[in-house]
């Protein structure tokens, strides 16, 4: 598939799935004319770069991380990685937890059902 279906499958940006290549987070072939060609397990991948970038993880874990296809092939430095990343992920959770837990009982205290928008 081409930048631009890939883009449009993905939701990303052209210029976004440019940057990700520049990186090392995604990788096309090109055509005889030059034009970028992404195979069909790129959609998949640039969903995965996109939700570990929303997350917070820098594109140079990412670009390590991409590598992992097996157990077998995952190296100290991905482990590394993942455990760190588990763990910043773990604690962002934990904190964003403790703050909804707060604000449903600063609504149960002043009579609004937590669970009702609005």
């Amino acid at each position: 598939m081409r930048i631009g279906e890939l883009a449009e499958a993905t939701g990303a940006t052209v210029r976004a799935l440019r940057y990700y290549e520049e990186q090392g987070l995604l990788h096309a072939e090109r055509s005889p004319s030059g034009q970028r060609v992404y195979s069909p397990d790129a959609v998949e991948q640039v969903r995965w770069v996109r939700m570990l970038l929303a997350n917070g993880l820098p594109s140079r874990a990412i670009a390590k991380l991409r590598r992992c296809r097996s157990a077998d092939e995952v190296t100290p430095e991905q482990r590394a990685v993942i455990r760190e990343e588990h763990a910043r992920i773990e604690a962002e959770y934990r904190r964003v937890a403790a703050t909804k837990d707060r604000f449903e009982a600063m609504l149960s205290f002043i009579g609004d059902d937590p669970g009702r928008a609005g």
